[in-house]
């Protein structure tokens, strides 16, 4: 499960920065005469640090833990029994080991079949989840970005330099935390980074 939530940090991170790198393209078409105001943000530290990400983490940490452990139960009375069945083998009859040979690959079978299932749950969920996150966290960039007339945000995991004046992720992460680890509702926006 831990793997997993990793990789909706990277999917999410990965969305917003296809998302805003899109609005790097209108920076081209902003006319030679305007002077554009320009900002960065960080959208894996935004999925790390933010409430809303917190939350989404620990509610698929929470919701797939007890599967987990019986899966790893399983997983461990599988191996007593592989470890018995080699320490006793030499001494049961051709019938008992047959019995248990069998009992074990219909338990290897069980085992991986259940943990398919589990992977497809933890997958469909979390994509349910990626998906309520990224619109809530673009949703919050946006908003800041408009009260505060920057004409293009573009992601930190597309930009070699920036200046930390530029970076607006603090004053996201802010208005974040003031929403608290809801999801839902409009904030009011964030007050500009300090330079």
């Amino acid at each position: 499960c831990e793997g997993n939530l990793v990789s909706v940090k990277h999917s999410i991170s990965r969305r917003l920065t296809v998302g805003l790198i899109g609005a790097g393209a209108a920076l081209a078409m902003l006319p030679a005469w305007a002077d554009p105001k320009i900002a960065v943000v960080n959208p894996q530290r935004l999925v790390e640090e933010s409430p809303q990400g917190k939350a989404v983490q620990e509610a698929m940490r929470a919701e797939f833990a007890p599967r987990q452990r019986t899966l790893q139960q399983q997983e461990a009375t599988l191996k007593a029994k592989q470890e018995k069945l080699q320490k006793d083998g030499v001494t049961m009859s051709d019938d008992q080991r047959v019995r248990v040979e069998k009992e074990l690959r219909d338990g290897a079978r069980d085992l991986q079949r259940a943990e398919g299932e589990f992977n497809d749950d933890v997958q469909a969920r979390r994509n349910e989840e990626l998906s309520r996150l990224q619109r809530t966290l673009l949703e919050e960039v946006r908003t800041y970005a408009k009260s505060q007339n920057y004409d293009i945000v573009l992601s930190g995991e597309a930009v070699l330099y920036n200046a930390t004046a530029t970076d607006i992720t603090p004053a996201v992460l802010s208005a974040l935390q003031a929403r608290g680890g809801s999801a839902a509702g409009a904030a009011a926006p964030a007050k500009p980074p300090a330079k």
